[in-house]
């Protein structure tokens, strides 16, 4: 018998109406010869109504109590979920994350999950019940009622649906899936068939409100397919998995995160240890971190430039301070208000010019870009909070993303029929480490890259693009793009090309440079890329320090960063590519032993 994990969220189950459409949805899938598992969250506002309360009792309440109290906003569900399926004629068992058996660490109001028993669970399906799951919320190791965060119904679900060997697992919200890009933003925004794991993971870490994620991480971990569909509906829906469409374009959806903070830091000395110094002491502070970008030093000074959330903005200021004060005195610029405007494809790993075309595009529209990085599948730039729902339509638009085309099925359906082997080795991971560790596919070194440089690029839309237009008209590859600003007004501008590409694409850009009256263009053909990629880099917001921390050890100088939510890339020199190669092996050793 199949197994489906059904989950629905606050607006899904806001009133009775909408509980018992809810409930009959999984009567009609149990009917249908499957186990049920229903995950539901808290009624509508029912949690910003529990929170208000407490903000009038107390200016900071104890995390411990808001849990108590956040958690019994799903209990309410559940029962009246409960209710509803026994008023239909059939049968049906409420349950807490406690009773149902999932282990969180002790982090209240951010737990995360440590394990699930699955045995009651088990045993209320074999008596042809539907149980309705608590999400939100678990237990620590001292019977402690704690919450998993924000999305946490979207975690349970998912988590679940990784214990039971779910074959599938369904996410019922209030949209009919997951669009090119925030409807609301761009009407013309069309729903999406099919998505990748790391489509949905860029997209959701960008503020694509379907899903959180952590619930992403899981089901790419755990190989769940994930079936985002209205609950007020039959409509399709779009199916998440591994499996991309056999049609994937470059770009297949673009995202705006509007409340960002740049900072810069000017004049950093350039030597091992100075990232891991600024950056750990930013972490220390629970600031989280975004873009990360360093460009290649001037005159043995480095810039480094990073977003953070503009309420998080004072606090990394202090930081900073304290940074300071180690390292020593560096020079801090900022800007409160831009945005992060991102196009996201698995398709652009493999096509020329995707940058070119996003660049020209905001170019047109006299948008200046203030950052630029890349990873393999998503680009990301700052711009002015002022021009930010202009660049999302423009960027939308310049892909064709409003245009409705039939998408091709994947090549392998994203359906989970488990064999037994593929039980007998989820079991085992399960047993080995914590549900929500960090997870490594891979550490790699590419030293077949060239680099190049134009420093003192004048701070005005289009040199991105007259740059980038150029090398995609010569037919150059380009992989990393890193540009920053620095305290004088002026951007530096890097990127990496295959290595017998190099001395044509520093040709072109001395070109540019010198028609753009540009500062001094340089190239190195003895660099060495590092990457970290995995599962978790989103929600275990240390890895880039890890790196920068392990690398500094070795006296390891880095010349370049940027990150995404599923890879951590740096460039340093190429005589120390092997070494640090070795260095990352070892300081992520504990993660890749764990992972298949």
């Amino acid at each position: 018998m199949s197994l489906i994990v059904q989950k629905f969220g606050g607006t899904s189950v806001a009133d009775t109406k909408k509980i018992l459409a809810a409930a009959r949805k999984a009567i009609r899938a149990q009917k249908d010869g499957n186990a049920v598992v229903m995950v539901v969250s808290a009624m509508g506002k029912n949690t910003d109504l529990l929170v208000s309360l407490a903000n009038e009792l107390h200016d900071s309440p104890p995390a411990r109590e808001m849990d108590m109290l956040l958690s019994t906003g799903e209990q309410v569900s559940v029962a009246l979920m409960a209710m509803a399926v026994d008023a239909l004629g059939s049968q049906a068992v409420s349950l807490t994350g406690a009773q149902i058996g999932i282990k969180t660490d002790a982090t209240h109001t951010k737990a995360r999950i440590k394990s699930i028993s699955t045995d009651r669970i088990q045993s209320l399906i074999k008596e042809d019940k539907i149980v309705i799951a608590a999400g939100f919320q678990g237990i620590d190791e001292d019977f402690n009622i704690t919450t998993l965060g924000r999305g946490g119904s979207d975690t349970t679900a998912v988590a679940l649906a990784a214990v039971l060997h779910a074959n599938a697992c369904e996410i019922h919200t209030d949209v009919d899936g997951v669009y090119t890009t925030d409807p609301r933003l761009v009407p013309e925004a069309r729903c999406h068939s099919y998505i990748t794991y790391d489509e949905m993971l860029e997209l959701a870490s960008l503020g694509a409100g379907v899903m959180h994620s952590r619930a992403i991480e899981f089901a790419k971990k755990y190989d769940v397919p994930i079936h985002v569909r209205n609950s007020a509906s039959d409509v399709p829906g779009t199916m998440i998995s591994c499996q991309a469409a056999s049609d994937n374009p470059a770009v297949c959806g673009a995202a705006l995160t509007l409340d960002e903070a740049r900072i810069t830091v000017s004049d950093v000395p350039d030597v091992p240890g100075t990232s891991h110094e600024i950056f750990s002491r930013v972490a220390a502070k629970k600031v989280t971190v975004d873009m990360i970008v360093q460009n290649v030093a001037r005159q043995g000074k480095a810039t480094i430039s990073f977003t953070v959330p503009k309420s998080e903005f004072a606090t990394t200021l202090e930081a900073l301070d304290e940074a300071a004060a180690s390292v020593g005195p560096f020079l801090v610029s900022y800007d409160e208000n831009v945005s992060k405007v991102s196009v996201v494809g698995m398709g652009m790993a493999e096509q020329a010019g995707v940058a070119n075309q996003m660049f020209n595009a905001l170019a047109t529209e006299g948008i200046n870009l203030e950052m630029i990085t890349t990873s393999e599948i998503k680009i990301s730039v700052l711009i002015a909070r002022a021009r930010a729902l202009d660049a999302l339509r423009t960027v939308h638009n310049a892909f064709d993303l409003h245009e409705r085309r039939e998408t091709a099925r994947p090549k392998e359906a994203p359906v989970r029929n488990l064999r037994s082997t593929d039980t007998a080795e989820i079991v085992s991971r399960l047993a080995r480490f914590e549900m929500e560790e960090l997870f490594l596919d891979d550490i790699s070194l590419d030293s077949t890259q060239g680099r190049v440089t134009i420093d003192g690029i004048p701070d005005t839309p289009g040199v991105a693009a007259a740059v980038f237009e150029e090398i995609a008209r010569v037919g150059i590859f380009v992989d990393m793009i890193v540009q920053s600003t620095g305290h004088d007004g002026l951007a530096n501008l890097s990127f990496t090309v295959p290595e017998a590409k190099l001395a044509e694409s520093a040709k072109v850009a001395s070109v540019i440079g010198e028609k753009l009256k540009c500062g001094n263009v340089s190239s190195s053909s003895n660099i060495a890329k590092l990457s970290v990629s995995g599962i978790g880099l989103r929600s275990h917001t240390g890895v880039a320090i890890r790196m920068f921390g392990a690398l500094a050890e070795q006296g390891i100088n880095v010349a370049m960063i940027n990150t995404s939510e599923v890879r951590v890339n740096v460039v340093v020199d190429g005589d120390h590519g092997p070494q640090a190669l070795a260095c990352l092996e070892a300081a992520f050793a504990d993660t890749l032993d764990k992972t298949t």
